[in-house]
């Protein structure tokens, strides 16, 4: 018999109220998380900020000393351009594969039934945040150390980071819905950020398309909610336009955010009640 059978679905406002209401056990959790990630090794926690730190120095001296990739439009070598837009992508694949595997790995809190499961996503979100965070400062430094100091934009790096923050909670709760039946949809989701990555304009640069099934092709791509977050990182890195002045595309991220946490609740409180059961 699966736990938490008298459960009753909770409304996403329910569910912020929730998520509020438990933030220090939320943030005590995320760390303990943190830190187990990397238990048992000689380094620790260090290997969180190694991998990241090597796939950049890969990806410059790829395109800075094997493509010799030059600067953009306004004056920015491509290798700032391409920082700026991978450090929020990488969080957001790291936070998605994360949350998408959480009622797996705590399955021993799935069971129980005073434990409340609803935030095992948003821990799992929370962990991948510290890694972000440190990223975001590192890479105000490269750019600083560059001559290209962000000027006020900046600020609204604060705005962004709370975007990909509630674009990747209310994803995963769909996404660690189905893993539980269906364990392979975990490889999926790593399949998807992967192709993501490159339908996305981090590696390469809007102006490189050109014609008219160009800018079709461009229409497309800016349905991905990731575009909206790397262009405004690079807005705020790069001294470009605030939030407000891309007001569709503001627009039309809040909607997807709004729709996706509506229809990521709902099966996640459809499915709960049999989480145990085949866990």
């Amino acid at each position: 018999m699966g736990r938490n059978k008298g459960f009753k679905g909770k409304s996403v406002m329910n569910l912020l109220r929730e998520i509020i209401g438990n933030k220090k056990l939320l943030l005590k959790l995320a760390k303990n998380d943190f830190k187990t990630k990397y238990a048992g090794s000689y380094l620790g926690i260090f290997w969180a900020f190694v991998q990241p730190v090597v796939t950049i120095a890969i990806y410059v001296f790829v395109f800075q000393v094997g493509f010799r990739a030059g600067g953009t439009e306004n004056g920015y070598h491509f290798v700032l351009y391409l920082i700026a837009g991978i450090i929020p992508w990488f969080f957001f694949a790291e936070a998605l594969q994360n949350a998408t595997s959480c009622l797996l790995e705590y399955s021993y809190l799935v069971k129980k039934v005073v434990f409340n499961i609803s935030i095992l996503p948003i821990l799992k979100v929370i962990s991948s945040l510290f890694v972000h965070l440190f990223f975001i400062v590192i890479s105000y430094i490269i750019f600083a150390a560059n001559g290209k100091m962000p000027g006020v934009q900046f600020v609204q790096i604060i705005y962004y980071t709370i975007c990909a923050i509630v674009l990747v909670s209310a994803i995963s709760y769909f996404t660690c819905s189905i893993t539980p039946f269906f364990k392979d949809f975990a490889q999926i989701i790593n399949i998807i950020t992967q192709i993501g990555m490159w339908m996305t304009p981090i590696m390469w640069k809007e102006s490189m398309l050109i014609g008219t099934a160009a800018e079709k092709f461009m229409v497309i791509l800016k349905l991905n909610p990731m575009y909206y977050i790397v262009q405004g990182y690079r807005d705020a890195f790069m001294d470009g336009a605030w939030f407000f002045e891309h007001g569709k595309l503001t627009l039309y991220f809040w909607c997807f955010v709004i729709a996706a946490a509506f229809i990521g609740n709902k099966v996640f409180n459809r499915m709960r009640v049999h989480f145990s059961d085949v866990l």
